[in-house]
């Protein structure tokens, strides 16, 4: 298998994020696409210099280290499984700070939208606190 080019930090704890995940595995034939579930005793956010909470907000991280954010982590992603033109208009002027701006609030609430939408946690894991 090809070293990644791209790795996505997930919360695997929210519902919605992993339905996410496991489309983009399926279409990830090339293996340039890489996955840490944030959630996994394992996973420690100090080793890829991620000083915020990696759950509130989702990260991805370029082979050289570099750490992005948002929505970039989803085009980044797209990109690699060959799906980059669905995203490439939330990287436009004007549209990227929409975009971006959107993403936030929907990150916000991700796990109450989830359970809106029928989405099942285990251990209440979606529960607001």
């Amino acid at each position: 298998m090809k070293a990644w080019n791209f790795k996505m930090f997930y919360d695997g704890a929210c519902p919605m994020c992993s339905r996410e995940v496991r489309f983009l595995k399926s279409k990830n034939k090339a293996g340039t696409l890489a996955f840490e579930d944030t959630t996994s005793p394992e996973f420690d956010p100090i080793k890829y210099g991620i000083s915020t909470d990696p759950n509130r907000l989702i990260h991805g991280m370029l082979p050289d280290g570099t750490i992005v954010k948002g929505v970039e982590v989803f085009r980044r992603a797209y990109k690699e499984i060959g799906l980059g033109w669905i995203l490439a208009p939330t990287g436009w002027p004007i549209l990227k700070n929409i975009a971006d701006a959107c993403y936030i609030v929907f990150a916000r609430n991700r796990k109450a939208i989830g359970r809106m939408m029928g989405a099942k946690c285990q251990d209440g894991s979606c529960d607001i606190k």
